[in-house]
């Protein structure tokens, strides 16, 4: 062993003592990261490779095709003055679109009725190429740095010596990450388990940035609102849901689309100035974190509709790859850590999962010209260059080769100065706008919320029980004590749940052999 290291000490594939892993190196405590995070590109190419095929997080999923339309305005100005990718800023086209909803943690063939996030990605195929919008139905995460994420879903997935998805590894996890408790606030509620896909919201969650003509850049936050409605379930309606169908979300999606009952969703973006905001309490690129509408107004940019189902399911919906990286002119990255990170993680995945060329595929492919000098690899079908191009030169820059474009505008340069750390955020207030949300749900809500909590820390180890008491006690008051009286209740031989294990053994009838 290093001098110092334990027999209890996290180290790297290399045998190298992890110093810290809660955060991402990165220019002050804020970012952006540097490319020398060796121990998080490791740990991050590894975990998108932990399943073959079907993808890590995001297996069960179902989609559809339709298009967007801008309405060219934020609020009574221009959308020009923001940014000047065209899919805002010509009105006059109907950008082709491509969506995938789906849940995170659970596999393939997974019940549509689990209490999990749900994936909810866009593929704009613009005149501009691709762009995807990848983002979830809950407008904030459980986490803030990309350096957790595969210890997060680690705990989330199935415990690798039972093969059993375990509540006490799930709390274990989130009452040492007091930065979730605002997470699990909307997941362990009714917000948890969304009725259907097309009655749920969608989010970018990460922060962004628009960039206009004259490279001005300001930070923006995109979301998704149903026109048919939003609808949530609580656990016991889903329960009974899933005992008679466990695709119905699925199912809810195509014959809607089939019987032109075509769902909507109008795109709302949230606009601050690029800079730290010290008057807030919070960082504006936590993605643990709301901007409050009081705060920073929504305003309406633009509808997609869903007019078309999917003509093959593995071709177009399992075979759709998308990418927090995939932006287009105008539209650019904000130092968000996990965003960082996700950029990376996404397009690699994929890489990993449908192959080199997986941007050959119809689905993922731009629907306008490709001219590029990348070549072969598994399963290359075609080459990606004009009939005139000299077939010859596969490289840049050359006499007769591709050149480059000219720019649209004048490019953003963020300035950038300070000392390369692992930190974390000055400002992270973990359970303020947890103990808000608590406050904001209704009765009902705030009902199941508890019921759902309980019963999930009652299945913890009694450190990670009070530990969990105490962060939802500094969210709020009420809130904590509410689930520590069930946890007290629940330990007098009152739980909230029965054992489906027993229940099998002591209620089935036997049958003779055959």
């Amino acid at each position: 062993m290093a001098a110092n290291e334990t027999d209890q000490t996290l180290t790297n594939r290399q045998g190298q003592p992890i110093l810290d892993n809660q955060n991402i190196k990165t220019v002050t405590n804020r970012g952006p990261s540097t490319l020398e995070n060796y121990d998080f590109l490791e740990k991050i190419s590894h975990f998108d490779r932990e399943r073959v095929p079907e993808r890590v997080v995001h297996g069960r999923g179902a989609g559809a095709h339709g298009f967007f339309q801008s309405y060219g305005k934020v609020g009574d100005d221009p959308i020009s003055n923001y940014t000047r990718a065209k899919v805002f800023t010509n009105t006059e086209v109907q950008t082709p679109v491509f969506v995938r909803f789906s849940t995170v943690t659970h596999g393939t063939h997974s019940p549509e009725t689990l209490r999990d996030p749900r994936g909810f990605a866009v593929k704009f195929y613009t005149e501009d190429g691709n762009w995807d919008l990848v983002g979830n139905n809950l407008k904030i995460f459980f986490i803030r740095d990309a350096m957790k994420f595969p210890d997060l879903i680690h705990a989330f997935k199935p415990d690798p010596v039972t093969n059993l998805q375990d509540p006490g590894r799930i709390f274990d996890f989130i009452s040492q990450s007091p930065e979730a408790t605002h997470m699990i606030t909307f997941l362990f509620s009714p917000w948890g388990i969304p009725a259907n896909y097309r009655q749920m919201q969608g989010s970018g969650v990460n922060t962004y940035k628009w960039v206009n003509a004259e490279g001005k850049a300001v930070l923006v936050k995109y979301h998704w609102e149903p026109l048919q409605g939003i609808k949530n379930l609580t656990q016991e309606v889903a329960e009974k849901i899933q005992a008679e169908n466990f695709n119905h979300a699925t199912e809810d999606l195509y014959n809607a689309i089939e019987e032109g009952n075509f769902p909507e969703w109008e795109l709302y973006v949230q606009i601050i100035e690029d800079h730290e905001h010290p008057n807030l309490d919070f960082d504006p690129l936590d993605d643990t974190k709301l901007w409050y509408k009081d705060q920073f107004p929504w305003h309406k940019v633009g509808k997609m509709t869903l007019n078309k189902n999917p003509q093959n399911y593995f071709a177009e919906v399992e075979q759709a790859a998308f990418g927090t990286g995939v932006l287009v002119d105008g539209l650019e990255f904000s130092d968000d850590k996990m965003l960082q990170g996700r950029t990376f993680s996404y397009s690699d995945t994929q890489r990993h999962r449908v192959g080199a060329n997986y941007l050959q595929l119809p689905i993922n492919a731009p629907k306008k010209r490709v001219a590029t000098n990348q070549r072969d690899g598994q399963m290359a079908y075609h080459v990606d260059t004009p009939p005139s191009h000299n077939p010859h030169i596969n490289f840049e820059p050359s006499v007769e080769g591709l050149k480059e474009a000219d720019r649209n505008g004048k490019p953003h340069e963020p300035e950038v100065s300070g000392k390369v750390v692992q930190a974390p955020i000055d400002r992270p207030n973990n359970f303020g706008q947890a103990g808000e949300t608590y406050k904001r749900l209704s009765d009902w809500e705030k009902d199941e919320l508890i019921k759902n909590l309980v019963s999930g820390i009652f299945e913890a180890d009694q450190r990670v029980q009070k530990q969990m008491v105490d962060n939802l006690t500094q969210a709020n008051e009420e809130y904590g004590r509410r689930v520590k009286e069930g946890l007290e209740k629940a330990a007098k031989g009152d739980p909230y749940k029965s054992s489906a294990v027993k229940e099998a053994q002591e209620l089935s009838e036997p049958s003779s052999p055959y």
